[in-house]
């Protein structure tokens, strides 16, 4: 099973992410040894997680998220923690 990722970062700021392993991967961010972007604005927390069939299309999914802009991304997240929520 695949993931796409949204992570908060302290300073506010969005990442993007995909894995195979939502729990681990939190845990290497807020380590320091995730992605370089998220080591000096740790801890981080996530926000927002959707299943995907694959590989490609979770790298896809990553790619496409990462070009919204930060409303966008919060509308995503918004809806998101309503339908968690439900």
């Amino acid at each position: 099973m695949f993931f796409c990722y949204i992570l908060e970062c302290a300073d506010g700021t969005f990442y993007t992410g995909w894995t195979t392993d939502p729990d681990r991967r939190l845990r290497t961010h807020n380590r320091g040894a995730g992605a370089h972007y998220t080591r000096t604005r740790r801890p981080v927390q996530l926000v927002y997680i959707e299943i995907q069939p694959d590989r490609g299309q979770a790298m896809r999914r990553e790619r496409q998220i990462k070009t919204f802009d930060r409303q966008r991304k919060k509308a995503l997240i918004e809806k998101y923690r309503g339908d968690a929520s439900a």
